[in-house]
């Protein structure tokens, strides 16, 4: 594959480059490179500064708002943004339900629900896995029951990413009880404010409440929020996935924090006089991260080839996926071991506004572990890492 830029891809790089330099808030910067979360008004704030330079959704078709780029100046954009650390936008609304909206909603829906989704002035979330449907999400249980115009919903959702901070949830809900269960699912797109629905936060082991449980309780939903056709919405739902694992697969913030895991090394001492960077042992593991690291960009480059060809990404999406998170997790771990002794202090307050604490790399030891634990979830969320080598076994090997 020749990755070599053209002039005008050059020219397009220094573009975005200088734009992220430039446009990109630095105290925002200066929260991320000190591992403090963004407020849900900052990162609102920050997609709305790509909306006015038209670059909010690269993905996206030209008719709808997207940027008309190549698969190359997306990549080149991803990598940019990666570089400085600016977060994607949140990709529940503009990378999961918008492509769904825009490949089955009815006319109606893509002129109400699409230009909100692109100007970020609407937050949605996932209602996908419930208590007992988690990989096996074909055995959800949340019904809609339709009653003249509205159906009815009742059941709960779990693992619901932001849901606190949410306009808009898009839910599998199950419309027909008496056929196999992946045909009795309909795609609904409920308004969070309506009445009847309620939220519980679900405190994760670094200590932030990134989750939450959702819950129904005759919650009435117009019937003209179905997406597509009834009891079909397991075709959907597949559809997106395929769009949320390939996302997962993290390359730009991946270069990134090896960029900063080698900064850290660098400043630590192995024992013996040296710093880590010294270390044979410890060298060969960042040469190792590197290199798959390489590899999945190159994967990846691949899967936005075949998709610039007019195919939806297939079986690649879930490698990217596997790849991309269980390379994340081993990165994660490099961190804890340089932190080493210094990562054991459990410090909640990080991630508050206004955290004083002293930044090494993308954050002060301390974080190091609570990365790690937040980014174990990493291997299940989108469909667990086993249940993505069942879908290469049976897509590409045949068994």
């Amino acid at each position: 594959m020749n990755v070599e830029f053209t002039a005008e891809e050059v020219a397009f790089q220094g573009e975005v480059r200088a734009f992220m330099q430039n446009d990109f808030p630095v105290e925002y910067r200066t929260k991320i490179d000190a591992n403090v979360r963004l407020s849900k008004e900052e990162i609102v704030d920050w997609q709305k500064i790509l909306y006015r330079k038209g670059w909010a959704a690269p993905s996206w078709p030209e008719e709808y708002g997207g940027t008309g780029w190549s698969q190359i100046q997306k990549h080149i954009f991803a990598n940019e943004m990666g570089a400085v650390g600016a977060p994607e936008p949140v990709p529940f609304g503009m990378k999961m339900v918008a492509p769904i909206i825009m490949i089955y909603g009815n006319d109606e829906q893509k002129a109400r629900f699409l230009p909100d989704i692109l100007e970020s002035n609407v937050w949605w979330c996932q209602g996908y896995s419930e208590p007992n449907a988690g990989s096996d999400l074909a055995s959800l249980k949340t019904s809609a029951v339709r009653d003249g115009d509205h159906y009815i919903v009742n059941g709960a959702k779990t693992w619901n990413t932001y849901g606190q901070y949410a306009d808009w949830i898009f839910c599998l809900v199950r419309t027909d009880n008496t056929v196999k269960k992946q045909e009795g699912i309909s795609f609904l797109l409920i308004d969070m404010h309506s009445p009847g629905i309620s939220l519980k936060p679900i405190v994760l082991i670094d200590g932030h409440p990134e989750v939450n449980e959702v819950f129904f309780d005759d919650v009435r939903v117009p019937v003209e929020n179905l997406i597509g056709e009834e009891n079909k919405g397991w075709t959907y739902a597949k559809v997106l996935l395929t769009h949320e694992r390939t996302n997962i697969s993290g390359v730009p913030r991946g270069k990134r924090r090896l960029s900063s895991l080698k900064r850290i090394a660098e400043q630590t001492d192995d024992g013996f006089g040296s710093n880590m960077m010294q270390n044979q042992i410890f060298k060969n593991k960042i040469a190792s991260l590197e290199i798959e690291l390489e590899a999945l960009e190159y994967a990846e480059l691949r899967t936005l080839a075949s998709v610039s060809a007019g195919k939806a990404p297939g079986p690649e999406s879930s490698i990217l996926k596997i790849v991309g998170t269980e390379l994340a997790q081993r990165i994660d771990e490099i961190f804890v071991e340089l932190a080493a002794l210094q990562c054991l202090p459990y410090v909640p307050e990080q991630f508050e506004d206004g955290f004083q604490g002293t930044p090494i790399g993308l954050g002060n030891s301390a974080s190091a572990a609570l990365t790690y634990f937040n980014n174990r979830k990493a291997s299940i969320y989108g469909g667990s890492n086993e249940i993505q080598r069942n879908i290469i076994c049976k897509a590409v090997l045949g068994l």
